[in-house]
């Protein structure tokens, strides 16, 4: 999984505050109830030195993901008065949390992206007709009222936007399919596309997917039902596609873990462990971090203000010449050093692949060079 969704995070110097928080509205009177999770947390963030300015900017947002229903959740980050960054969470935080801290906590957010499955969505739904007007009244009394939407799971979840919606004569079905494939063509390419989900019935799919060239039919997972929808600021298909990507890795991430496992056999290439994978880090030699699901980190890393100086003692960070060095949380150190470097995360779950520490990494090169 690329990273560069968090790049603004480290655009600007800390110390930041950054909170997450459970921003549900299946609940009575969220309002009152996101409001009181809010003001914990900041007296919270006020407690660690946060300054009035920099949570005052983390609360011109908090909140003010209304258009977004059912479960979800809020990270926002912000540092010197300016909010950095605000995403909405797919799933609420197990616990709100807020920390004020040189380098941005962004590593909950992190794995709330994951696995970030590319996807299109296609939702095909009969509809009566509210008047037969027309020739191709006489062929069918229904239209069919077409969904598309194009995303990343899970984070498409609480950021549901983006969805195309027509209505089309069922009479006029197959010249409607054949541009709408060509539509899905363009969109499956562009965004990478690992499945393009199609609900609707049986004859409706199969006039559509006889359309998509050859190389796009082998990607398509049909369902035999559009079901009742999503709520507002929803995945299209959400409660589908959660079926549908369960236990599923994207391709990028499991060509990675399959290399990982090839390297580490042939003992090249491929490290585990922390020390291992903080000198990987350290020495801009990683191409993926690999973090196991659920993550159990040490509590605190060395860092100093460039990514790569990252270490497991003051010591290390001193014989490498950095003279200024504190300790942070190791999520926040790893994934600031993870998007230092450009280097991808691999989240995979620790049954799949226990690994030392719940770290792997695998290596641009098995080898330092000079």
């Amino acid at each position: 999984m690329k990273l560069t969704f968090l790049s603004p995070l480290y655009a600007r110097q800390g110390p930041f505050a950054c909170a997450y928080l459970d921003t549900s509205r299946d609940i009575e009177d969220p309002e009152r109830a996101i409001g009181l999770r809010w003001r914990h947390l900041r007296d919270d963030l006020a407690a660690q030195g946060a300054d009035m300015a920099t949570t005052g900017a983390l609360a011109h947002v908090v909140g003010t993901d209304r258009d977004v229903s059912g479960r979800h959740g809020q990270a926002v980050f912000a540092a010197h008065g300016r909010l950095a960054l605000t995403e909405e969470l797919p799933e609420p935080p197990a616990r709100d949390t807020a920390r004020y801290t040189m380098l941005p906590d962004a590593l909950p957010l992190a794995l709330q992206h994951a696995p970030d499955i590319p996807y299109a969505a296609v939702a095909v739904r009969r509809a009566e007709r509210e008047a037969d007007t027309g020739p191709s009244s006489r062929e069918s009394p229904h239209d069919l009222d077409v969904e598309v939407q194009v995303g990343r799971w899970p984070a498409t979840r609480a950021a549901g936007g983006g969805r195309v919606r027509r209505r089309i004569p069922a009479g006029e079905w197959r010249q409607a399919a054949a541009r709408l494939a060509e539509e899905l063509t363009g969109l499956a390419d562009r965004g990478d596309a690992e499945a393009l989900v199609v609900a609707a019935d049986p004859w409706v799919r199969g006039v559509l997917v006889r359309e998509l060239p050859r190389r796009l039919r082998d990607r398509v997972v049909g369902l035999q039902d559009a079901g009742a929808g999503s709520g507002p600021g929803r995945a299209l298909l959400e409660e589908e596609l959660g079926y549908v990507f369960r236990g599923r890795m994207p391709g990028r991430d499991r060509d990675r873990v399959d290399r990982f496992l090839s390297q580490r056999a042939r003992g090249r290439g491929a490290e585990e462990g922390l020390a291992a994978t903080v000198g990987a880090l350290r020495a801009g030699r990683a191409e993926s971090l690999l973090v196991n699901d659920p993550p159990d980190l040490p509590g605190t890393l060395w860092v100093g203000m460039a990514p790569r100086q990252v270490a497991l003692t003051a010591g290390e960070l001193h014989e490498a010449g950095v003279q200024s060095c504190w300790e942070e949380p190791a999520g926040a150190a790893l994934i600031r050093a993870v998007v230092g470097t450009g280097a991808e995360l691999v989240v995979v779950d620790r049954e799949e692949l226990p690994l030392d520490d719940g770290l792997g990494v695998l290596l641009r090169y098995p080898h330092p060079v000079d």
